[in-house]
């Protein structure tokens, strides 16, 4: 099911963090917080064409911590999220 987000908003998948720690503790899944990151699925047209925006497909993105609207497609969970809530663009 194709799915484009409208006004200023993209799609996006939320990207899963390591579930260890740096030191190698295995963190269990009931202890971990949905994750921050996400992969951008689609942008809308108008974030296309908006010159003060670089946000594209493909991206992977930080975002607020209670930032956007979750959608399911096909089976798939997804997040809409406005261009203000994201904060930056991982490099």
């Amino acid at each position: 099911m194709a799915f484009k987000p409208l006004g200023l908003r993209v799609l996006v998948e939320r990207v899963e963090e390591e579930n260890k720690t740096a030191s190698g503790i295995i963190i269990p899944d009931n202890a971990k917080e949905k994750p921050l990151q996400a992969k951008v699925i689609a942008v809308s047209k108008e974030v296309e064409e908006d010159e003060y925006n670089s946000i594209k497909e493909g991206d992977v993105v930080v975002f607020a911590k209670y930032a956007g609207s979750d959608i399911t497609l096909d089976g798939k969970e997804y997040l809409v999220l406005n261009t203000d809530d994201i904060l930056g663009i991982l490099a």
